[in-house]
């Protein structure tokens, strides 16, 4: 005894009927069918098409946006150079950097005489 099912064929199955010819009112409702997929399609064309010239306007919008975030970037980073040059403008430049030593030099000078010439007589 075999434990291993084989496949069967029936041969009395009856052999499937060749297709009928389709009503005319099968025929209509498949071209209303199709009418109405046509019209869908326009009408996805159209969106689709909408679709594209908002995305288009977005775009551009949103480079106009990038462009004035910059823009405001470069007036805040001005407010802060000019800032920062009046706070340069107020340190002494070199010249009266050079008179203050100048001054400081001639008056310790001065000082240094007047003490080596007076102060021998004042610790007498």
């Amino acid at each position: 005894m075999s434990d291993r099912i084989e496949p069967t064929v029936d041969p009395t199955a009856e052999p499937a009927s060749p297709p009928r010819a389709a009503p005319k009112s099968a025929l209509d409702q498949l071209s209303r069918i199709e009418e109405k997929a046509a019209r869908i399609e326009e009408k996805f064309a159209r969106y689709e098409a909408v679709f594209g010239r908002v995305e288009n306007r977005l775009d551009a919008a949103a480079q106009r946006v990038e462009i004035a975030a910059k823009s405001v970037d470069a007036v805040e980073l001005a407010t802060e150079v000019s800032a920062l040059r009046a706070k340069v403008e107020k340190v002494p430049g070199f010249a009266a950097l050079v008179t203050t030593a100048f001054v400081t030099a001639v008056t310790t000078t001065v000082l240094l005489i007047l003490v080596l010439k007076f102060a021998p007589g004042l610790l007498k």
